[in-house]
């Protein structure tokens, strides 16, 4: 039986004392046996999180005793293992980053449209469905008939309304990400460029694939979650994907089998990308963890080296992606 809670959560509300939360959340989370990633600024909160039932509770119980966190959106799956590495409370501009000033989802939001009753809404003709995550998460799984806007990070995403997109003719739009939290955003700025019919998916595609029985489903494919499980199925179980050691890409089980993969090591996505003397840093580190596990430990460097690599995977990733591109 699964016992470890993921709990996804956000919260756009003003927190100008977002600096002295930090110290408290960090030790909340260390003292309950919390992992995970929690993103802090003066719009809100936002995170992903997993910890026992207790652990859960203990933090949401925190969260409750601050009126200013009422109505928080939680969004909860199981894992059989825990997904995350480390523990993490950063401060940050946004919760999640559109580059753009003055967006305000407290001020103006699209209209929040619920799991049961989506499917309706993106079956009429007359509503563009658009996919507002990344393009390599669009490409493991999205709903039916939706467009991909090809973008590798979502600073990106104004920048595709401005080219493909108009209020005069595009007169009802749909969006949806994987909980919400981009839609909170991207809704915003969609009204706030004078479209006027704008709407979202409450709670994201996590709580559409937790509410709708899949025999009513429009989504195809796996969810990218951002944890160790890389994505989930429409019954929220860890799905059939990995993610590259080298370049943090997903990586399906017929991906592995092309030549350029090497478990540890690179991918068909990064191996041109890589140097030889990456390769070889790589392999080595691969041996580590592969004699660590023959013994039974863990690998005491695994989490240092996955944290250390976590923030330039990502860049490398984005590169990854324009190369694919161009």
């Amino acid at each position: 039986m699964s016992t470890i809670v993921v709990c996804a959560l956000y919260k756009f509300v003003s927190l100008n004392d977002y600096k002295q939360l930090r110290p408290k959340l960090q030790a909340l989370l260390e003292n309950a046996q919390i992992r995970g990633t929690l993103l802090l600024a003066q719009e809100g909160v936002n995170g992903t999180l997993a910890g026992s039932r207790q652990a859960i509770d203990t933090l949401k119980d925190w969260f409750a005793a601050d009126t200013r966190f009422q109505g928080i959106d939680y969004k909860e799956s199981l894992a059989d293992e825990q997904p995350f590495y480390r523990t993490k409370v950063k401060l940050k501009k946004e919760i999640v980053t559109l580059g753009v000033e003055g967006i305000d989802p407290k001020q103006v939001v699209g209209t929040y449209i619920e799991p049961a009753d989506w499917n309706a809404l993106i079956s009429d003709p007359d509503v563009l469905l658009v996919d507002t995550r990344n393009d390599y998460e669009i490409g493991l799984g999205t709903f039916t008939g939706a467009i991909n806007p090809k973008t590798d990070s979502f600073r990106e995403f104004p920048a595709y309304v401005k080219s493909q997109l108009d209020s005069q003719k595009h007169k009802k739009v749909a969006m949806f990400c994987t909980g919400g939290i981009r839609c909170e955003k991207s809704t915003a700025y969609l009204k706030e460029q004078g479209f006027e019919d704008v709407y979202h998916l409450h709670g994201g595609i996590l709580k559409y694939l937790e509410e709708v029985p899949e025999t009513e489903s429009l989504w195809q494919g796996e969810c990218f979650v951002f944890d160790n499980r890389v994505t989930v199925d429409h019954d929220l179980q860890p799905g059939h994907y990995s993610l590259c050691a080298g370049c943090r890409m997903p990586l399906s089980d017929a991906d592995k089998q092309h030549p350029q993969y090497e478990e540890g090591v690179s991918c068909h996505h990064c191996y041109d990308t890589q140097t030889p003397e990456q390769r070889q840093r790589y392999a080595a580190r691969q041996q580590q963890i592969k004699l660590a596990r023959e013994r039974g430990e863990a690998h005491l460097g695994t989490d240092a080296v996955k944290a250390a690599e976590q923030h330039r995977a990502e860049k490398h990733a984005r590169k990854v992606a324009e190369k694919r591109k161009n």
